[in-house]
């Protein structure tokens, strides 16, 4: 009997050292995933060097492994500054990033998980970025220039992001508003262009218009100048024609009852004389 119990007991030891041991097993190696990257920390201590994706040994129970995303993370952030000529100009930007795994533990130590890293670093950030940039320029500037505008604040926002471990992929404008007032400004001015242009439009089209009845003007004057001279050549023929036939007829000759007289190089039109009745 007390041999069974023993046995029993033996039994017991035996398997809670088996549990024991296969816990630490378990206990002594992590797995990193692919877009993962994490930071073992010792008895709340972050240990240096950010473990990468595969498999990897840590001191069991007295260890722990927190895990970063380091894929693509997109967050929207507002941001609200001055520009030059001291107007105000509000803005909305998507934030493309993603965290540097050689960095995860500098970003453990200093700021722990990703809504801290949002909210106490990004979204300063881009508004400092912001403000930088707005304030190289007008505010009409900011509207027709709104590339370069971007490009400033993305730069300012990469340099001040990277120290923390963040690297900035892409941005985007989502949203960029002006105040009530300069809006009324823009708005004034457009119709004020579209008029002027309109004005433009009308006076052109009154120019041309002139300038039609001008070149109409000297077609028909150069038309009624053509017709005159032509007539006028006709009219010294038929006189040189009146005198020939004048002569004629007091030199006694025998006239034909129909003379022709042919047309010259300004006319092709023949001209038909009835002499009988200059006879008689």
């Amino acid at each position: 009997m007390k041999t069974q119990t023993t046995q029993s007991f033996t039994s017991i030891i035996l398997g809670v050292l088996a549990a024991a041991v296969l816990l630490i097993g378990f206990n002594s190696f992590v797995i990193i995933n692919p877009g993962q990257a994490g930071v073992i920390s010792i008895l709340g201590k972050a240990r240096d060097g950010a473990l990468l994706e595969g498999i990897h040994i840590k001191p069991p129970l007295v260890s722990a492994v927190d895990v970063y995303d380091v894929t693509v993370q997109k967050f929207e952030v507002p941001a609200q500054s001055s520009t030059k000529d001291l107007q105000d100009l509000s803005a909305s930007f998507a934030i493309n990033f993603r965290l540097d795994p050689t960095q995860v533990v500098k970003i453990r130590r200093t700021q722990g998980t990703l809504q801290n890293i949002v909210s106490k670093i990004i979204a300063p950030q881009t508004q400092e970025s912001f403000k930088v940039a707005a304030a190289r320029r007008t505010v009409e500037e900011a509207i027709t220039k709104r590339d370069e505008l971007k490009q400033d604040f993305d730069m300012a926002l990469g340099e001040r992001l990277e120290k923390y471990g963040i690297i900035v992929l892409d941005t985007s404008v989502v949203d960029l508003d002006f105040s009530p007032e300069f809006s009324k400004a823009v708005e004034d001015k457009q119709i004020a262009e579209q008029r002027a242009q309109r004005a433009v439009y009308v006076a052109r089209e009154a120019e041309q218009e002139a300038q039609g009845d001008i070149n109409r003007a000297k077609g028909k004057a150069e038309a009624q100048r053509l017709l005159a001279e032509t007539l006028k050549a006709q009219g010294g023929e038929l006189v040189l024609q009146k005198e020939a036939i004048e002569a004629w007829r007091q030199g006694g000759a025998q006239m034909p009852k129909v003379l022709v007289v042919g047309s010259d190089s300004k006319s092709s039109v023949p001209f038909l004389f009835n002499l009988g009745n200059l006879q008689e």
